[in-house]
C-alpha cells in the first residue's frame, strides 16, 4: 500500500552515478514520489514522517529485468554439469505439480531475496503449464504485493516443448522415451493468447505497481502465428514483451536451419521488433543482429551469471552500446543461477568485458554498468522516467547502504566499492513506493520465519510429488545431452565460447 502523505529522509549521503560523488543530501517525498532534493535540513511539511539516514549511502533500488518467480522451490536442485537443454529437459521434474499456495510462496521466497539484496522491481517471465491462468498470476502478483515489490509480471508462453522444438530430438530417441517425451504438450497457441488476454483485461493489480506483460519463450518454441498473436498483444493492450533470444548456440545453429535466417531476422519478418521487446541473453547475435535490434529500439537483457552457469556463452555488451541498444542486467531464475542476486550479476557484467577485449578502453565501467542494472532494466520494463533514479518525480525506490560495514572500510570511492565489493551484506533498508519495506535489517512486510517453514514443507512434498517426472528426464538426458552438443560443435559464423580449441565430440567418460 502506497503511503500518504509526506515523508522526509535526513543526513543520508546520495549517490550521483555520472559524477561518482556522493553528497549530503534530504529528500522529500510525497506519497510514492519523490519531489524535492536538497541540502541537510531540507524543510518539509509539518507531520511529514522522517526517516533517519545517518552513514548511510543512498541509491535507486536494482532493477532485475529477468527473472522467473515459478523456480524458486526449485533452488538448489539444478545439477552442476547441466547446459541449457539438460535444465529444460529437467523442468517438469523441478518445477511441476505447483498448487496456488506453492506459486504464491515461490513469488514470496523471490521478493524476499531480491528486497534482502537491495532489489526493488523486477520483470517476471512466469510459467504454467499447459498454460497460463488468470489464477496463477494472481497468485505470483499478490506475492509480489504482499511484499512490497514492485513487478512486471509476463505469462511465459509456448506451444511446442523443447523435445517438438528442436528438429531431430524425438527422432533421436529410443521408441519407449519418444512416446513418453511426446505426452509433455503444451496447450494449443490459441488457448493460451486467450487465456492471457483475458487476464490482461481483468488485471487484478494497481498497474503502478503489478502491472502485466507478455513473454513468447523461445522463438524456436513458438509457432509462427503464436509469435504473431504475442505481438498483437503487447501492442493491443500496450505491454513490454520478452523473449529468450539466441541464448545458446544450438539455439542459434537452428534458427538458420528451420528459417533460413538468425532468429533476430525471423522476429524481424514478424514484426516483434519494437520499442517494447527486451531480448534476454542475446548471446550468439551478430552485427546485422544488433543493428536490426538497434533500429527497431528494443532492449536486450544481459543475464551473466545464468549465461556462465549453464555454460551458453559470452555476450558482447560494448557492440551493443556502440550501437546505442538500451541494455539491462538480471538475475535470471534461483534455479538457473543459485541466487537473485544483482550486485553478484552487475560486477560479473563488467568483469567479463575484460575477458573479451584486450582494449581496456573498451571495458565496461561502474558507472555503465550501474545504470544497466536501474535505468536500462527499468527501460526494458516499460518504467523509463518512473525507477531507477534518485530524482525529482521518480517513484521513492530506494535502497540504503550501512557505510560502516566492511565493505565500505575504507571508502574511498563509493561508485566503484559498490559495484565491485558490494554484494548485498551491507544493504541496511529498503524503500519502494516510498514505503519502508526493510526497515535496518528487519523486513516489514514479510513474516520469515514462516515463510521459511513453508517454503521448507512445500519442497519436501514437491520433490517427492515430482519424483516420476525426474526419473523420466533423467531417462532422456543423455539423448537430449548428446544432441544438442553435437549442435554446439557445428561450424557457425560466431565464438561466443572460451573454450573453441578444447571442443570434441563427447566420450562415454565425459558423459558420465
Amino acid at each position: 500500500m502506497t503511503p500518504k502523505g509526506f515523508s522526509v529522509i535526513r543526513g543520508g549521503q546520495l549517490l550521483d552515478v555520472a559524477s561518482r560523488a556522493t553528497q549530503a543530501a534530504d529528500i522529500l517525498i510525497e506519497g510514492d514520489t519523490i519531489v524535492e532534493i536538497g541540502p541537510p535540513e531540507l524543510p518539509a511539511p509539518a507531520g511529514a514522517q522522517v526517516f533517519l539516514a545517518n552513514h548511510r549511502a543512498i541509491i535507486p533500488g536494482l532493477v532485475n529485468g529477468h527473472v522467473h518467480g515459478h523456480g524458486t522451490l526449485a533452488k538448489g536442485l539444478v545439477e552442476d554439469r547441466w547446459p541449457l537443454e539438460l535444465f529444460l529437459n529437467a523442468l517438469p521434474g523441478l518445477t511441476g505439480g505447483r498448487t496456488l499456495e506453492d506459486k504464491y510462496l515461490n513469488g514470496l521466497i523471490a521478493a524476499v531475496e531480491m528486497i534482502r539484496k537491495g532489489c526493488t522491481a523486477c520483470y517476471d517471465l512466469f510459467f504454467e503449464f499447459p498454460q497460463p491462468s488468470a489464477e496463477g498470476l494472481e497468485a505470483l502478483g499478490r506475492a509480489y504485493s504482499d511484499a512490497g515489490l514492485r513487478a512486471v509480471i509476463a505469462p511465459m508462453v509456448a506451444d511446442a516443448t523443447l523435445y517438438q522444438a528442436y528438429p531431430g530430438l524425438l527422432e533421436a530417441m529410443p521408441e519407449p522415451l519418444r512416446q513418453e517425451a511426446l505426452k509433455l504438450r503444451l496447450a494449443p497457441y490459441e488457448a493460451s493468447a486467450n487465456a492471457a488476454a483475458e487476464a490482461f483485461r481483468n488485471w487484478p493489480f494497481d498497474r503502478s505497481q503489478i502491472s502485466p506483460a507478455i513473454a513468447p519463450t523461445i522463438p524456436l518454441h513458438c509457432s509462427d502465428a503464436f509469435l504473431i498473436r504475442c505481438r498483437d498483444l503487447a501492442r493491443d493492450y500496450d505491454l513490454p514483451l520478452q523473449t529468450h533470444l539466441a541464448e545458446t548456440k544450438a539455439q542459434a545453429v537452428l534458427g538458420l536451419r528451420k528459417y533460413g535466417r538468425s532468429l533476430t531476422a525471423h522476429l524481424d519478418e514478424l514484426g516483434l521488433l519494437t520499442p517494447q521487446l527486451s531480448a534476454a541473453h542475446a548471446i550468439w547475435l551478430d552485427e546485422t543482429d544488433l543493428q536490426r535490434l538497434a533500429d527497431a529500439g528494443a532492449s536486450v537483457i544481459h543475464a551473466p551469471v545464468s549465461n556462465m552457469r549453464f555454460g551458453s556463452g559470452l555476450a558482447r555488451l560494448r557492440p551493443m552500446l556502440d550501437r546505442g541498444i538500451n541494455v539491462g542486467i538480471a538475475t535470471d531464475a534461483a534455479n538457473s543461477s543459485d541466487s537473485l542476486n544483482m550486485f553478484e550479476s552487475t560486477r560479473l557484467a563488467s568483469l567479463i568485458s575484460r575477458v573479451e577485449s584486450p582494449d581496456y578502453r573498451r571495458w565496461l565501467g561502474a558507472d555503465e554498468v550501474f545504470r544497466m542494472a536501474t535505468e536500462g532494466s527499468a527501460q526494458a520494463m516499460g518504467l523509463a522516467g518512473q525507477i531507477g533514479r534518485v530524482a525529482v518525480g521518480y517513484k521513492a525506490d530506494l535502497v540504503f547502504l550501512d557505510l560502516n560495514h566492511i565493505n565500505y572500510v575504507p571508502l574511498h570511492e563509493l561508485l566503484t566499492q559498490i559495484v565491485f565489493t558490494e554484494n548485498g551484506a551491507a544493504v541496511d533498508s529498503v524503500m519502494i513506493a516510498g514505503r519502508m519495506v526493510l526497515d535496518r535489517g528487519r523486513l516489514t512486510t514479510v513474516d520469515e520465519a514462516k515463510l521459511r517453514a513453508d517454503a521448507a514443507a512445500a519442497s519436501q512434498r514437491l520433490v517427492a510429488a515430482n519424483a516420476g517426472r525426474r526419473h523420466l528426464s533423467r531417462a532422456l538426458q543423455d539423448v537430449v545431452g548428446t544432441f544438442c552438443h553435437a549442435l554446439s560443435l557445428e561450424p557457425f559464423h560466431l565464438d561466443r565460447q572460451a573454450w573453441a580449441e578444447e571442443a570434441r565430440p563427447m566420450d562415454d567418460s565425459a558423459r558420465a
